[in-house]
C-alpha cells in the first residue's frame, strides 16, 4: 500500500473508487470491475451492494496512453490505527512530550479523549469487518412496526420533513 502501512488482504473493502483516464470503453471498465469484485468477493463486504464506483475520463494523463487509480476504504487500516494507538498510549502513560502541548494551552483530558476516539474507531472498523449481510442493522431496531420512527430515533427529522 502506498499511503499507509497496512495490508488490504487482512481486511475487507467497504467502498472503492476506480478512476480511469484515456481511451477506454465504459462498458469494458464496468465489466472488468464486476469481474474483479466477483473474483475477490472475500475482500469486499457483502452487506454493501454496489460498493465499487467507477469514473472514466477520455483525456489521458500527459505523456501516457491511459492510467487507472484505485482508492479503497479497507478495514485493514485498523492495523495502522492500532500501531499508532499503542505507541501513543506508551508515550502518554510516561507523559512524554506532554509539556509541549500543555504549555500551549491543551488539557490532558483532550489526549484521553483522543485516545478514546481512536479506540472507538478501531472497534468500529472491526465491527464492519466482522459484519455479515444477515445481521440486522442497529438503525432498523428504531423503526417501529407501524412504519413510524421510534421517539428520538435516527431519521426522525427526515420522516417529519418527508410528510410536509
Amino acid at each position: 500500500n502506498m499511503m499507509a502501512a497496512s495490508d488490504p488482504r487482512h481486511g475487507r473493502y467497504l467502498a472503492v473508487a476506480a478512476i480511469f483516464r484515456g481511451k477506454v470503453s465504459t462498458n469494458d471498465v464496468e465489466e472488468q470491475m464486476v469481474n474483479v469484485q466477483a473474483k475477490n468477493s472475500n475482500y469486499f463486504v457483502e452487506w454493501i451492494p454496489n460498493n465499487v464506483k467507477t469514473a472514466v475520463c477520455d483525456i489521458p494523463p500527459q505523456g501516457m496512453d491511459m492510467s487507472a487509480t484505485f482508492i479503497g476504504n479497507n478495514t485493514s487500516i485498523q492495523e495502522l490505527f492500532r500501531r499508532v494507538n499503542d505507541q501513543f498510549t506508551a508515550m502518554f502513560r510516561r507523559k512524554a512530550f506532554l509539556h509541549w502541548y500543555t504549555d500551549e494551552g491543551m488539557d490532558e483530558m483532550e489526549f484521553t479523549e483522543a485516545e478514546s476516539n481512536m479506540n472507538d474507531l478501531i472497534n468500529e472498523y472491526q465491527q464492519y469487518q466482522d459484519a455479515t449481510a444477515d445481521e440486522e442493522p442497529a438503525y432498523e431496531a428504531e423503526y417501529a412496526a407501524d412504519g413510524e420512527y421510534a421517539e428520538g430515533g435516527a431519521g426522525e427529522e427526515y420522516h417529519e420533513d418527508y410528510q410536509e
